[in-house]
């Protein structure tokens, strides 16, 4: 396609022209697209010239001189003079020097990267980051940045991500920003010691991140060019899969990704010792505040049994004087403690209701069948064999799709509970730590409470200050917890529902923008980002990384990743 000339058109006088706004007319050897970024310069009496960025939001085609709808058949047959009028909207994004007038009528209105090289980072905001990350493509084919001080925890944190599932790609968008903070260089010197929790909630979508994709062509690798990254799988990836139930080894519980899988559980000492319990009841919604009181009793009941008998190294504990090896056991010999009444107050307490202690009983006998067999004694090897560690690579994938729901909110809840008393513990923001987790409305929802919503609203409102950044998605923002929506610095959009995209949340997006975000492709997301006023549409690259078992290709040796990845850095 051949350049635009940089004169696109006039500031139209038929229209408001407007400090904020604008309308252009556009020449006819020329054409003005939705997200072009375009500028105008206007003079004061005094002599003063005033530049005024803006994107094009909405454009428009008439016939001028006719009169009735009817009338353009008439046109096209030669009956009836008329001329076609093009005209584009222009959302003014910057004015300098910040002088705010309107640009005036036949004021030239011309194309920013067409003017300038430094134009359109002056239109966006870009001359004003000093350490930038790229978030894609814009509609010109150049990169699109966002400001790494709102990602990394310095002046902001969190990025949340909206759309309708299997269509919206935001997990493949939330990985690709994973991927391009550790691979882009923008973190510097903390990108060696920054780690990743990504949780795999659907299929095996992210079991194969550190394969590359074979079915990369070459307009993504030129795509990934642009934006100054590798084209290659992540560098440093472990995948952990639950272990296997019914089986007392330790075999991990996955489909077509074998090799390289480390099988993760909790033994009986350490769900006691670190007061897992409450997980259990990650969609209690609080039923009431006795039956929260109730748990957090029993598990200070249990970690004291587990003090009382054998030691840190032991993964069985013992209650009452009786060894406990199973889960099985473990809620067998609970429901029976709870129900002695000679020995109930120690448990329950003096005050706990018949319907209270029924309840927890039945969620707890509930929880066997689908938590049972990640919550062991029998097999149990040393915990570092079995732990959920990210000191081992840079990228922790946490498998939780072979697991029912009530598995995965307990997995989920005893995964950042440990990390966030860790980064407690330390006391620094070193190392920066990155949680991607899908379905965010599962786990936060904005109606009730539960353990799991406690800690993600703990990192949404001071994981900035820990070190801790929040990758979310879900389908519905309506449907999250409100203050983790607010908490993000950066709001993300893929294809959203008609219904959604006309929701309160959404009232950040241009009413262009909504309608827009009911049309998207695969591959396109709006992006809302504080330092620039106005969403921009972005396009990412294909995954360089394999995102289904058909895709990976061969594993790639280390020669090869210091090969890949040196080549950028030279």
């Amino acid at each position: 396609m051949r350049p635009r000339p940089p004169l696109a058109g006039q500031v139209l006088g038929t229209e408001d022209s407007t400090p904020l706004g604008f309308w252009v007319a556009v020449h006819r050897d020329a054409y003005l697209q939705l997200d072009d970024v375009v500028l105008v310069r206007t003079s004061l009496p005094d002599g003063t010239v005033i530049t005024l960025y803006g994107i094009v939001d909405l454009v428009r085609a008439r016939h001028e001189g006719t009169q009735f709808d009817s009338d353009v058949f008439l046109v096209t047959q030669g009956l009836l003079p008329a001329a076609t009028s093009l005209a584009a909207h222009v959302a003014v994004t910057r004015v300098e020097p910040e002088i705010f007038v309107p640009p005036r009528p036949g004021d030239e209105v011309r194309l920013a990267a067409a003017e300038e090289a430094a134009a359109r980072d002056l239109a966006l905001f870009f001359d004003r980051m000093a350490r930038r990350l790229p978030l894609g493509t814009g509609r010109d084919d150049l990169a699109i940045y966002a400001n790494l001080e709102f990602l990394d925890g310095t002046r902001g944190a969190h990025v949340n991500i909206s759309g309708i599932s299997g269509v919206a790609t935001k997990t493949t968008y939330a990985t690709f920003l994973l991927y391009d903070l550790f691979h882009s260089g923008a973190l510097g010197t903390a990108t060696t010691n920054a780690r990743a929790f990504v949780f795999n909630v659907k299929g095996e979508d992210l079991l194969f991140l550190d394969r590359p994709n074979t079915r990369l062509d070459a307009e993504a690798r030129a795509q990934y060019a642009t934006l100054g990254l590798p084209a290659g799988p992540f560098q440093s990836v472990t995948i952990y899969a639950p272990v296997r139930p019914h089986v007392t080894a330790t075999v991990p519980d996955t489909g077509a990704r074998q090799e390289g899988v480390t099988a993760y559980y909790w033994t009986l000492r350490e769900f006691a010792l670190e007061r897992y319990l409450r997980f259990l009841f990650a969609d209690a919604d609080a039923e009431s505040e006795h039956l929260h009181s109730m748990i957090e009793r029993v598990e200070s009941q249990l970690a004291r049994e587990a003090v009382a008998a054998g030691s840190d190294e032991d993964p069985w504990i013992q209650i009452d004087g009786i060894r406990i090896n199973t889960f099985a056991d473990l809620v067998d010999r609970v429901r029976a403690l709870c129900e002695d009444r000679a020995k109930a107050s120690d448990w329950v307490g003096s005050a706990a209701a018949a319907g209270t202690i029924s309840a927890f009983i039945r969620r707890l006998e509930a929880s066997v069948k689908s938590v049972g067999h990640l919550i062991r004694a029998e097999g149990a090897e040393r915990p570092a064999a079995h732990r959920i560690n990210s000191s081992r690579a840079q990228v922790s994938v946490v498998d939780l799709h072979n697991l029912r729901e009530r598995a995965q909110r307990f997995v989920v809840g005893v995964v950042l509970k440990r990390m966030l008393e860790e980064k407690e513990r330390r006391g620094t923001r070193e190392p920066l730590t990155f949680v991607l987790l899908d379905e965010l409305n599962k786990y936060a929802p904005r109606e009730g409470w539960s353990p799991i919503k406690e800690i993600i609203l703990d990192i949404a409102e001071r994981g900035r200050s820990l070190g801790i950044v929040l990758l979310g998605a879900q389908q519905t923002a309506s449907e999250v917890e409100r203050r983790i929506i607010v908490n993000s610095a950066l709001r993300v959009v893929g294809r959203l529902d008609a219904a959604e995209a006309g929701r309160e949340e959404y009232g950040f997006l241009p009413a262009s923008a909504r309608q827009r975000s009911t049309i998207l492709k695969p591959g396109t997301m709006i992006v809302l980002q504080p330092e620039i006023p106005i969403p921009l549409l972005v396009r990412f690259p294909f995954p360089a990384w394999a995102t289904r078992p058909g895709e990976a290709g061969p594993a790639m040796a280390a020669p090869e990743l210091e090969d890949l990845f040196g080549r950028l850095e030279r």
